[in-house]
C-alpha cells in the first residue's frame, strides 16, 4: 500500500488556503535529499511558508514537495522528500496535521504474518465502539 502523507499534505494544504489562512509546514532537514535554505534551520528542522503568494511553480506530488521562493530576497528551489514534512498547519490557529517521523516510507507487506489476527491484543476486533 502507498504511504498516504502525500495526499494528506495536498488534502491540508488546500483546507488551510480555502479558509484564507497561512499554509506552513514543518520539515525535518536531516533527511537526505532536502535542499533547503540554511538560515531557517533551527534543531534540524525548518518551518516554511507556503502561501500561494510567497511561493512559485509549487508541486504537491507523491514523493516529494518542490517550490521556488525567495529568501532573505534571493530566489532559491526548496526541494523536500515527502518524508520531510512533519507537519502542515496554519499560521493563524495552529490547525492542521502533524506527521509522524517514522510513518514517512512504512507499507503494508503481503505477508501471511501480518493478516495473523493471533498477534492482535484484540483477537482480530476492532477497537472502535458504536456510539448511538
Amino acid at each position: 500500500m502507498i504511504s498516504s502523507r502525500p495526499y494528506l499534505i495536498r488534502a491540508l494544504y488546500d483546507w488551510i488556503v480555502d479558509c484564507d489562512l497561512t499554509p506552513y509546514l514543518l520539515a525535518d532537514v536531516t533527511i537526505d535529499g532536502v535542499d533547503v535554505p540554511p538560515q531557517g534551520i533551527k534543531d534540524g528542522r525548518i518551518v516554511l511558508n507556503m502561501a500561494p503568494h510567497a511561493v512559485q511553480d509549487m508541486v504537491l506530488g507523491n514523493d516529494a514537495v518542490t517550490f521556488s521562493a525567495r529568501f532573505s530576497g534571493a530566489a532559491r528551489n526548496v526541494y523536500l522528500p515527502v518524508s520531510a514534512v512533519l507537519a502542515v498547519y496554519a499560521k493563524e490557529n495552529g490547525h492542521g496535521m502533524m506527521f509522524a517521523a517514522d510513518e514517512a516510507d512504512s507499507s503494508l507487506t503481503d505477508d501471511a504474518d501480518s493478516n495473523d489476527k493471533t498477534d492482535d491484543p484484540n483477537g482480530g476486533k476492532s477497537h472502535l465502539k458504536v456510539i448511538k
